[in-house]
């Protein structure tokens, strides 16, 4: 039968036992796509997402998104979906993507194009188009980057680094000690 006071006291083996250690297993937190990165669309594999530097953060505009009308601000701003308006982002950097169709005029420190723009670049820095890219419109900068198979239709004209940025470009041409002109166009278009 059963006895309860041989049951509430403890044996002397029990205490002397040892209890075994279970480890406990190790987490690893998950592996997520961080908020600013656009969703995944198909890139050229030399071509990635530019990071934004310490300064400025970077917004995306993804692919499927349409934007009518003018930004401007301070944050670098990558482009894959369609704009349509004006862009001025004097101290950022501006990156048309491989998916970016663009139909404005952008004024920024650093333009990359490796997608599609209508309208005047100028930049304080540079700007680079990217193999892919197709620019129609001129281009105002103190440092110019083509790659081989980028297609543009317009002016480009090339100022000192440093120069006054707020000139208009008609006066910048006529000063020949701090222009270079060169024009530039595709037949294939």
């Amino acid at each position: 039968m059963w006895n309860k006071s041989a049951e509430a006291k403890p044996s002397p083996q029990a205490s002397v036992a040892a209890v075994p250690v279970i480890p406990e297993p190790e987490v690893t937190p998950l592996q997520t796509r961080p908020p600013s990165a656009p969703a995944a669309a198909p890139t050229p594999a030399a071509y990635t997402v530019p990071k934004a530097d310490a300064a400025n953060s970077l917004t995306t505009i993804s692919a499927g998104l349409k934007i009518n009308g003018e930004i401007s601000g301070n944050s670098d701003l990558y482009i894959d979906g369609e704009t349509q308006g004006k862009i001025r982002l004097a101290n950022a950097r501006v990156t048309v993507g491989p998916n970016g169709r663009v139909q404005a005029d952008i004024e920024a420190r650093e333009i990359i194009i490796e997608g599609s723009v209508q309208g005047n670049l100028k930049a304080g820095e540079r700007v680079q188009l990217g193999a892919h890219s197709k620019v129609q419109g001129s281009v105002l900068t103190p440092r110019f980057a083509i790659e081989d198979g980028a297609r543009l239709r317009g002016k480009v004209e090339m100022v000192r680094a440093g120069g006054s940025q707020g000139s208009s470009s008609a006066e910048s041409a006529t000063d020949s000690s701090k222009a270079k002109v060169m024009s530039a166009s595709s037949k294939d278009e």
